[in-house]
């Protein structure tokens, strides 16, 4: 009865504030997308450079998250996690006043850095807050700050732009950003990390065979997912010959899947078996893959495996955040979060591998081998899981 009472009790507040900070710089990162047109032009950059700002803020998440959380190990998590709030806040207003494309770029990159940090650190944060019987949820509300961010803000915040202006945007996210601060300072307790490592400790720690082979099958899901996700608009259209409400149709559909996978995988995460759910959600994604390949001209049955797809990788992100802190805690006690920072660097280098092997992918075969690219990268993160 206990034990039942404990998993009903509400999550603790800073809970809930660490998802909406995940929020605010999952909109920072994701909206640049959106308002990618008007950037340009106010600018006076071509979109295809202005494009840069994407990749600027993904290489400063995947970097900072295992390298910036390593150096500050040591530090309190409710200074690192408010002052990563602050850099977002700061580097928003900047943003909104950017007078030319290098100094945004450079801003973003330093937005990225920040939000590695924080992803990084308040994984680990939300986990320590509640017993270990509830970390997997816990860690699923954190991470549902960034799929609404994906499914409902970047939306919103298209429209808002389309209205007013981009910096509009970027300022009010500077207001989220401040708001979500404060917030952490008054909920957080302030506790210095127990066992802290020194920096170079916690930069070996990286180099952990373990957590190196764990943080591969992060990376290969990535890599699945986004070499076919990220030239979903052309398949659609040219593969499929679908029209454009089909497309925000499955685009919806991954978005709102998304939020449901993310809570779907903390509940897996927390129970007895986690590593059979992860190698089933692994099938599962490779199969929905080859479906993709199989039915793409089949509106419905497409509709239906986007939506899949959204909840299969959020649902294996959380699960493979649990797997690397739970390594961590077995190999290298005191140094979840750098192991956390290790993962979310995985998930946004195989972002950007996956980008390129869907690419190479086009120009070889063409666009219906991007599915198959896609099987086979899952398949392999299924077999390096089940090795591991």
């Amino acid at each position: 009865m206990p034990s039942i009472s404990v998993r009903r009790a509400p999550l603790p507040a800073a809970i809930y504030l660490l998802s909406l900070c995940s929020f605010a710089f999952g909109l920072s990162e994701f909206i640049a997308a959106g308002l990618l047109s008007g950037m340009a032009r106010d600018l006076h950059a071509s979109v295809a450079a202005t494009g840069g700002a994407i990749a600027a803020y993904a290489l400063g998440a995947a970097i900072g998250a295992p390298v910036l959380t390593a150096m500050l190990a040591r530090w309190p998590q409710q200074r690192v996690l408010a002052g990563s709030m602050a850099v977002l806040a700061l580097g928003s207003l900047a943003m909104a006043a950017a007078p030319a494309l290098p100094a945004l770029l450079l801003v973003r990159f330093g937005v990225g850095l920040a939000h590695g940090v924080f992803m990084a650190v308040a994984s680990h944060a939300a986990t320590s807050l509640v017993v270990p019987a509830r970390a997997g949820r816990a860690l699923s509300i954190v991470w549902l700050g960034l799929t609404l961010a994906l499914a409902a803000g970047v939306p919103l915040g298209t429209w808002l732009g389309a209205i007013w202006s981009w910096r509009a945007v970027f300022a009010a996210i500077a207001v989220l950003a401040l708001a979500g601060g404060a917030g952490l300072l008054w909920a957080m307790p302030v506790a210095r990390p127990a066992q802290a490592a020194g920096a170079l400790a916690s930069l070996r720690a990286l180099l952990q065979p373990v957590l190196l082979l764990a943080a591969g099958v992060a990376a290969l899901v990535s890599v699945a997912t986004f070499s076919f996700f990220t030239y979903i608009s052309p398949y659609l259209l040219q593969v499929s010959g679908l029209g454009a409400n089909w497309l925000g149709a499955a685009m919806l559909a991954f978005g709102v899947c998304a939020i449901g996978g993310n809570l779907l995988g903390g509940r897996l995460a927390d129970g007895a078996r986690a590593r059979g759910a992860t190698l089933l959600a692994l099938g599962a994604l490779a199969a929905t893959l080859l479906g993709c390949h199989l039915l793409r001209t089949q509106a419905l049955a497409m509709l239906v495996l986007c939506g899949c797809l959204g909840l299969l990788f959020f649902a294996i992100v959380t699960l493979s955040t649990m797997r690397l802190l739970a390594l961590a805690r077995q190999h290298r006690p005191g140094l979840e979060a750098v192991a956390a920072g290790l993962n979310i660097a995985a998930f946004n280098l195989g972002t950007a591998a996956g980008g390129m092997l869907g690419g190479a992918l086009i120009a070889g075969w063409g666009l219906p081998a991007i599915a198959l690219g896609g099987m086979a990268a899952a398949l392999l993160a299924m077999l390096l899981r089940w090795r591991s």
